[in-house]
């Protein structure tokens, strides 16, 4: 197949754009990119062109923090801070799921991730009752790549135990859980032709021993799996680390070995510079996550210095109550906003977080060799945005209009591994009305197991 009579911004090694560009597909593979007229001569003979006139290519993108079990819960925490949304709000909602409910709500996740040009996520935390294997298959099914964590945990509280606990539904034991980690990864990794991998998702400091953040951290080293975890996202995880241990959020983890080119630290929101300088002498992964930061007052992360030291920073969207959103061509633009408004217009500009969003999110995945940009003998995953829309128009540099205007709506298509999942803007490999009709069938009987009011704040007649 030819995709052709695109720009075609490819985020290669020079970070070469292509105007009137054209990439060749062979199986799953990029079998060429370049100027039009160069990928025709050499595939004269190819059957089936797709012509892309207006549209700009990008690699796909890669969301490297998702809730997929929180779409379905969209809204139910708005205007609240982290430790009352999650006590109060989240886990009573998910502590009442069925597997039924959790994978209806892995679908609607996995069906916003397509539409908005997401091609490979992370997810976080799957607890047990969500139903792995359900959630497996649906992944499998649409055709996206992810790397899919399993929760484990040994304590119930959030940080401090006066702050409040985990609702009864969601609370697991260490042993059990990790070795139900265990179980999955031999099960699953390398699934749906090696789209699926399968990580660790311990809870952040506070929820685990270090016992069983060093059993976690030793499995993953034998097995290669990856590690994800939430660290210094609010105040509350630095004064817990600090008083408990007398360390900072990545000395604490160094000292458990939980660093390094397997791990991926999320939020990072509350670090100083020794633990930056830490972090990017690891080779450890930070996934930014500005919108949900934003939206629950947790703080603004000191992503311009962990570029300036050398982390590799990745953009996630977080979950359905903490930004309401799955949408990454929407947080690229937050992302790109947010640093400038501390004084400095030239901090993250729209190169450095479309490289965020692609090549270092690929990086972060343990992909960059597979994915992230549009290179000969990579994977084919790539969105294609049409341009031909007011907010896009017109388009003098198309990596900073992207960045600074795209969003959902403006996804054409999108391939992976050489085969179109949305086309013409239509998803191809999930029925968008059963899903959606399911989903606004079971979200009001999971409030109402979990006596949450499914009502606007505002009186309704």
């Amino acid at each position: 197949m030819i995709f052709d009579h695109a720009t075609v911004v490819t985020v290669d090694a020079e970070r070469r754009i292509v105007r009137d560009g054209a990439i060749a597909v062979s199986g799953t593979r990029i079998a060429g990119v370049g100027p039009r007229a160069e990928i025709l001569r050499r595939f004269p003979d190819d059957p089936e062109r797709t012509d892309l006139r207006g549209m700009v290519v990008l690699p796909g993108l890669v969301n490297t923090h998702v809730h997929q079990s929180q779409a379905l819960i969209r809204g139910c925490a708005d205007d609240r801070a982290l430790v009352e949304w999650l006590i109060e709000r989240v886990w009573p909602l998910q502590g009442n799921y069925t597997p039924e409910d959790a994978r209806t709500s892995a679908e609607l996740c996995l069906l916003e991730l397509l539409r908005s040009g997401t091609t490979a996520f992370i997810e976080t935390m799957l607890a047990g009752r969500y139903g792995f294997d359900g959630i497996v298959e649906a992944v499998a099914s649409c055709g996206i790549r992810a790397a899919l964590s399993r929760i484990v945990m040994d304590i119930s509280t959030y940080a401090e135990e006066e702050v409040g606990s985990m609702h009864p539904g969601m609370i697991e034991g260490g042993q059990e859980s990790f070795d139900d980690a265990l179980e999955l990864h031999d099960r699953w990794n390398g699934a749906a032709d090696g789209r699926i991998q399968v990580w660790f998702g311990p809870r952040p400091p506070g929820g685990c021993t270090s016992e069983v953040y060093r059993e976690v951290t030793a499995a993953a080293r034998e097995r290669g799996m990856g590690i994800t975890m939430h660290l210094a996202e609010v105040h509350q995880d630095v004064e817990y680390i600090r008083n408990r241990f007398g360390m900072s959020p990545v000395e604490y983890v160094a000292s458990l070995d939980m660093v390094g080119p397997r791990v991926v630290l999320v939020h990072c929101v509350h670090l100083g510079d020794r633990d930056i300088a830490a972090l990017a002498e690891t080779g450890t992964h930070v996934s930014h996550n500005p919108a949900s930061n934003a939206k629950l007052g947790s703080g603004i992360a000191p992503i311009p210095a962990m570029l300036a030291a050398g982390v590799n920073v990745s953009l996630g969207t977080d979950g359905g109550p903490s930004n309401n959103s799955y949408d990454l061509l929407s947080d690229m633009r937050l992302a790109s906003y947010l640093h400038k408004a501390a004084g400095d217009p030239t901090v993250t500009p729209s190169e450095a977080v479309l490289e965020m969003a692609t090549i270092a999110g690929a990086r972060a995945m343990g992909l960059e060799d597979r994915i992230g940009s549009l290179e000969e003998g990579k994977e084919a995953d790539f969105v294609a945005i049409d341009m031909d829309k007011p907010h896009l128009t017109p388009a003098p540099d198309p990596v900073a209009t992207i960045v600074c205007g795209a969003k959902a709506s403006d996804v054409h298509t999108v391939v992976i591994g050489g085969e179109a999942v949305i086309r013409n803007g239509q998803v191809l490999t999930m029925d968008e009305k059963r899903i959606l009709a399911e989903a606004n069938r079971r979200a009001p009987e999971v409030y109402a197991r979990a006596s949450v009011p499914f009502l606007p704040r505002w009186p309704t007649a």
